[in-house]
């Protein structure tokens, strides 16, 4: 989930052909279903969009076989951490189901399962393939089916065609389909449902008009295309930001190599010059970032700078470790990692390179290693790392030598500063600067210079 931070604004430009919010289409048309929308697959994209849907006044219900996550949401209890909705959760007034056939009650279907890659860098729809199979007995003529998770190109075309030889409707006559993206950021999905402009790929006026109709009354804009434009829309997105901050980590690697220091040769570089935006260094992952390059890369043999960049940024743990040993040791020492989400403020583990980093860490032998993550539950359910214990900060600091900042959360910070007083000989790693030390490896006792 992501918005883009690069280019230049519409009106300078020339926007594209868009439906602004003082020309909102009317809700999707009620008659003859008792729901207005059908979320199937209710995680960190569907559930937020559920809510907010039913905040705007459609009536919404969703679709999803993990008990944890019905139980949650029907009992009033967000699953996981999104700021913004945990007042609309608790009215109830969006339930979760696991049978399939409520489907067949909804104008609208919203498809937002996972779209993983497979080992080999190539596209998985087997989520997308099993829930069209579970849905196709209760499909009805005249419904809107938009798909809104990433997507490789052709997805889309891949389910018109699937649609029309297995259930006899026909799209854009009797059925209508949409590729509908999220570009969201986790932790920001209340106001950028509300703010970002939605594009919806159809290829017929029908489907886009429904489909308009249906974001229209979150999106201050809908901006109109053809499927495979849509797709690449949300990859190039997503792609792009990945790219931007594998150079900023290349930078990182370089700079480190040389003797320099990349937060003052980066804040530099920034300084009051118009062409530089480099981004600072850091660890490039989560779900909706560290495999979308590979949904293009898949249609290519040739090395190219997509390649390079997942190269690069998978290479950080690996960076943090062994110019650490340039410095000090590790082995026979106590280390603790700091963060273990793959992003700030979140407790989503997903394709999150702490455990990654907690594996380079133990084979240098240290005495123990202590995680400590305040966002996540003890233990911490990793199992490439064996579902390590989370213990509080105060303890994973208790004695520490060694500190690596695997993860930017805000507590860390001051944290660093007392740290500085208690153990002032401790090394630490923070690629993320969180300690304002303008350093990457440092003693704790530079965080009170």
């Amino acid at each position: 989930m992501t918005a883009g931070e690069i280019g230049t604004t519409a009106a300078s430009e020339g926007a594209p052909e868009s439906k602004g919010s003082e020309h909102r289409a009317d809700p999707p048309d009620r008659r003859g279903f008792a729901h207005d929308v059908c979320i199937v697959g209710t995680g960190r994209v569907g559930l937020p969009l559920g809510l907010s849907l039913v905040e705007a006044g459609l009536r919404t219900v969703g679709v999803d076989l993990d008990p944890q996550v019905r139980d949650a949401v029907n009992d009033g209890r967000m699953p996981f951490h999104e700021p913004g909705y945990d007042e609309l959760v608790a009215r109830r007034e969006f339930t979760i189901t696991d049978d399939s056939s409520v489907v067949s009650q909804a104008a609208a279907i919203v498809i937002t399962v996972g779209t993983p890659l497979h080992n080999h860098v190539e596209t998985d729809l087997s989520q997308i393939r099993k829930v069209l199979e579970q849905m196709r007995p209760h499909l009805r003529p005249n419904q809107l089916l938009c798909l809104r998770s990433t997507v490789a190109p052709g997805t889309t075309r891949f389910v018109h065609r699937w649609l029309e030889r297995n259930t006899g409707l026909r799209i854009g006559q009797d059925f209508y389909l949409a590729f509908c993206p999220e570009r969201i950021a986790e932790g920001k999905a209340y106001t950028e449902l509300h703010t970002l402009p939605q594009i919806v790929g159809t290829t017929d006026p029908r489907s886009r008009e429904l489909a308009t109709s249906l974001f229209s009354v979150l999106a201050p804009e809908i901006l109109p295309t053809d499927y495979v434009t849509a797709e690449l829309v949300k990859l190039f997105n997503n792609i792009l930001r990945y790219v931007h901050f594998a150079l900023a980590n290349q930078f990182a690697i370089v700079a480190d190599t040389f003797g320099a220091n990349i937060h003052e040769t980066r804040r530099l570089a920034n300084y009051k010059y118009p062409r530089s935006f480099l981004a600072a260094p850091g660890f490039t992952a989560g779900t909706c970032l560290r495999k979308d390059f590979g949904m293009i890369n898949e249609w290519s043999p040739y090395p190219d700078m997509l390649l390079s960049a997942w190269k690069v940024n998978e290479y950080m743990p690996a960076f943090l470790v062994d110019h650490l040993l340039r410095r000090t040791e590790v082995f026979d020492r106590k280390v603790a990692i700091l963060g273990f989400s793959f992003k700030a403020e979140t407790d989503d583990l997903r394709d999150s390179l702490g455990p990654k980093l907690y594996r380079y860490v133990q084979r240098q032998l240290p005495t123990r290693i202590r995680v400590s993550d305040h966002h996540l539950p003890d233990p911490i359910p990793e199992a490439s790392v064996e579902y390590p214990r989370n213990h509080s900060l105060a303890e994973a600091l208790e004695d520490a030598e060694i500190v690596f900042i695997a993860t930017n959360h805000a507590e860390y910070g001051p944290a660093l500063k007392e740290l500085a007083e208690t153990n002032p000989e401790a090394w630490i790693v923070d690629l993320w600067n969180v300690g304002e030390a303008d350093e990457i490896f440092y003693q704790a006792k530079t965080v009170r210079k």
